[in-house]
C-alpha cells in the first residue's frame, strides 16, 4: 500500500458446469487483489476473495438448476441446448487521498434479451482498512438522504423531458423505497449513487446512476484527513 493509494492486480477465476458431459453454464470472475501486505490490504484481499467464492456458489446453487431445467426441456423438444454464462468484474473509480473506491458488476446471460446486471459499490478508508459510510462525505447536519433523492428525482424528470430515459410510472415511490446507502462509489468529479436494475425503469435503463459534484456539502477527502 502506498501512502495515499492502493495498488492491486486482477485475480481471475473460471468455472464450468456440465450436464451429461455437455457444458450448460460457465462463470468468469475478475476481482482486485492487493496481495498479502499489511493489515488493510489483507482485509481488502479477504473481502474480494470471499466475493469471488460467493459468486461462484451463487452460480452453482441458483443458475445451474435453471440451466439444467432448460437443458432437459430442450432435449424433450429438440430445441437448441442452453448455454448460460455469468461474469463478475470490477472498475476502480477513485484512488487518492487514502480513499479507494470501485464498483463490482455481475452479468447473467440466461437467454435472449439483455443480461441481468447487478452492481455494488465499495469505498475504503485505507488507513483504517474499513469501508466508509455514505454519510461520512457530507457536512455534519446535512440532510444528505433527502439531498440525494431530490437530485435523482430532478435528473429523472430532465431525462424524461428530453426523451433520454423511460421510467416506471411509480418511480417516485420506488426511488425512496429502493434507495440503499451502500450503493455508491467515488469518482474524481464527485460521488455516484445508483439503484438496482428494474428498480426505477425497464431493462433498457440498466443501472440508474446519478452524480453529485464535490462542493461545500459533499466533502471530497473528509474521512482521509
Amino acid at each position: 500500500m502506498e501512502e495515499t493509494g492502493l495498488h492491486t492486480e486482477p485475480f481471475a477465476a473460471e468455472r464450468e458446469w456440465q450436464i451429461e458431459g455437455i457444458p450448460v453454464l460457465t462463470a468468469s470472475v475478475l476481482v482486485p487483489d492487493p496481495g498479502p501486505e499489511k493489515n488493510a490490504p489483507r482485509r481488502i484481499r479477504r473481502y474480494y476473495q470471499l466475493q469471488c467464492r460467493s459468486f461462484l456458489r451463487y452460480c452453482e446453487r441458483w443458475l445451474l438448476p435453471q440451466a439444467e431445467a432448460e437443458y432437459r426441456q430442450a432435449l424433450e423438444s429438440s430445441a437448441p441446448l442452453p448455454s448460460f454464462r455469468a461474469e463478475l468484474d470490477y472498475h476502480v473509480t477513485y484512488n487518492e487521498g487514502g480513499l479507494w473506491s470501485l464498483y463490482t458488476q455481475s452479468r447473467e446471460f440466461t437467454g435472449p434479451g439483455l443480461p441481468l446486471i447487478t452492481q455494488r459499490g465499495d469505498t475504503w478508508d485505507l488507513a483504517a482498512g474499513y469501508p466508509v459510510p455514505l454519510s461520512g462525505f457530507f457536512s455534519k447536519g446535512t440532510a444528505w438522504r433527502k439531498k440525494l433523492l431530490t437530485l435523482a428525482s430532478e435528473e429523472i424528470q430532465r431525462r424524461e423531458r428530453a426523451g433520454a430515459g423511460r421510467f416506471h410510472e411509480n418511480w417516485r415511490r420506488e426511488l425512496r423505497r429502493r434507495f440503499n446507502s451502500q450503493n455508491y462509489y467515488l469518482t474524481s468529479e464527485g460521488l455516484a449513487f445508483f439503484f438496482p436494475m428494474y428498480a426505477l425503469g425497464p431493462a433498457s435503463e440498466g443501472i440508474p446512476t446519478f452524480f453529485v459534484p464535490y462542493d461545500e456539502t459533499l466533502q471530497k477527502k473528509e474521512t482521509a484527513d
